[in-house]
């Protein structure tokens, strides 16, 4: 439907209201900037890991520790940046991510620091240092990544406010107020990438908690294909939603950071268990838009009910694809935010098969016994001792410890209502892939969420998101900062979805708009 004329002066003055923003980087600072150029300065002799770390660690325990976003820093960080530089000096490095300070989300297992979950209760209960790593982690370990501590969350990941009950509301980088959300989960994750206190950081996303927090602090935020990066040694959440995945400055670090924790293990097993090449990754096209047809959900992108700034921001984001070579056209796919749980409940009774849950109890039972198998000789005593914490959060699980215990064994694989889910998952999801060949559409684009941070005590406005959308589909998303607001806050993100399977070429549309628009700007209280 075409704007009114009202409707399109209002867009056009919020559109002049909005400052003009462009890519900006402190050249003599390179926690503020990307990758690459780090790399190219170690190389160059400008600086080393040792003394980057350093002042990453500096930014933790300033920064950091004013917008409450870290958990725990690590007491090893440095020694492995003096590591990795002589693994430079020796012409012996790991790769692109060799001597590159990074972070983790407090619900990851990370050897040598307890597990808060940044839960109040959990850290009391569990205050002993774990001793392994997670699987994440330890891939980043193995690619040579500093792996600088833990971010803070909402408590057990479960909200999207930032709201940590171990280390309180972690603040927006970006308001001088203190008051606007950071968004969540991950929230610290995403203030530590925006606030130059590492590079990319590990997050997790059952229903946006990597998308929401990259919108709301302006950074990149990606949700991976469901089962492309396996979960083991971190924390549960739903097992058949939780997906997990970087959270960078631009596309190409993101790139970086999922080529070396994606791939299949046995250990999580509702993991991918095909080969996987991330070698792709390592080289991102600026071009990749050229002559791609996008396709835009009506539904995904809610004019309506968006401010008129909203609306600005995100049809500058679209003439930006446009730029980059893209053909950008309505579509109209056979599943949208608006039926997808209907088309998951129709799949499953055309298949005489019991509802779809993808918060099914058993599953999560399981995942949490899984869980303290593999960071204590008595794992049932330990869930026992954690369950009270836990199941305040995730009441789907049974009230009491006695009661849920006999979900504990049964495989989360052979749950009824989650097997029919991912039934239903496959072929809602070909239904889907069906539309878009149709219509010769290589990727959706829509606004990763149609508003921009409210304030963290305030209820959120009543718009419909496309964020649960993605994860029970399954599929790969990018969001990518579209500019900051005429109030100087970050005003919205582009997302770029795909079909499963597709993280590559997502990550490539998503790089060619980064590179047209450049609209990431570092918070300006930094």
């Amino acid at each position: 439907m075409s704007p009114t004329r009202r409707e399109a002066l209002a867009q056009l003055a919020a559109l002049a209201a909005l400052p003009y923003t462009r890519w900006t980087f402190a050249a003599d600072d390179p926690l503020d900037g990307t990758i690459a150029a780090y790399q190219a300065g170690r190389t160059r002799g400008a600086w080393t890991a040792a003394e980057v770390t350093a002042r990453a660690l500096d930014r933790c325990r300033s920064d950091g520790t004013r917008w409450r976003a870290i958990d725990a820093l690590s007491d090893t960080a440095l020694a492995e940046a003096r590591a990795a530089d002589d693994r430079r000096r020796a012409g012996r490095m790991r790769g692109p991510l060799d001597g590159v300070p990074v972070f983790a989300k407090a619900i990851y297992d990370m050897n040598g620091l307890p597990t808060t979950a940044s839960n109040a209760e959990w850290a009391r209960l569990f205050p002993e240092p774990v001793r392994r790593d997670a699987l994440e982690i330890a891939r980043l370990r193995a690619a040579g990544a500093i792996v600088l501590g833990k971010t803070a969350a909402d408590d057990f990941a479960f909200h999207g406010n930032g709201t940590s009950s171990h280390t309180g509301q972690v603040l927006n980088p970006h308001d001088a107020t203190g008051t606007r959300t950071p968004g969540g989960s991950s929230a610290g994750s995403s203030v530590a990438v925006a606030g130059g206190m590492a590079f990319a950081a590990l997050g997790t996303d059952d229903g946006g908690s990597n998308r929401i927090p990259a919108q709301f602090t302006g950074i990149v935020g990606m949700k991976p294909t469901f089962g492309l990066v396996p979960r083991t040694g971190v924390i549960p959440t739903w097992p058949y939603l939780d997906t997990h995945g970087p959270i960078a400055r631009s596309v190409a670090d993101a790139a970086l950071f999922l080529a070396a924790i994606a791939g299949p293990d046995a250990s999580d097993p509702l993991a991918l268990t095909a080969a996987w090449d991330g070698t792709p990754l390592a080289t991102l096209r600026d071009d990749s838009l050229s002559g791609v047809r996008l396709g835009i959900v009506e539904a995904h992108a809610p004019r309506a009910q968006m401010t008129p700034e909203a609306v600005a921001m995100w049809d500058r984001a679209v003439s930006d694809l446009r730029a980059a070579g893209a053909v950008v056209e309505p579509f109209t796919p056979a599943v949208t935010r608006l039926n997808y749980r209907d088309a998951f409940a129709a799949s499953a009774r055309a298949r005489n098969d019991v509802a779809v849950d993808p918060d099914s109890p058993a599953p999560t039972a399981n995942a949490l016994l899984r869980y303290f198998a593999g960071r204590t000789d008595d794992p049932r005593a330990a869930l026992r001792r954690g369950y009270t914490a836990y199941q305040k959060f995730y009441n789907v699980l049974p009230a009491t410890y006695e009661e849920c215990e006999p979900l504990l064994d049964k495989p989360m694989t052979d749950d009824p209502a989650g097997r029919s889910f991912a039934r239903s998952r496959a072929e809602v999801v070909a239904s889907l892939a069906d539309s878009m060949r149709a219509a010769g559409v290589a990727a959706m684009a829509y606004p990763t969420m149609p508003f921009n941070a409210p304030r963290a005590v305030d209820p959120w406005p009543k718009i419909g998101t496309a964020l649960g959308y993605g994860n029970w589909l399954g599929l790969p998303e990018v969001s990518v900062p579209a500019g900051i607001g005429a109030d100087g806050m970050p005003a919205l993100n582009l997302s770029v979805v795909g079909l499963p399977g597709t993280d590559a070429r997502v990550l490539a549309l998503a790089h060619a708009y980064e590179r047209q628009s450049r609209r990431f700007v570092a918070p300006a209280s930094r």
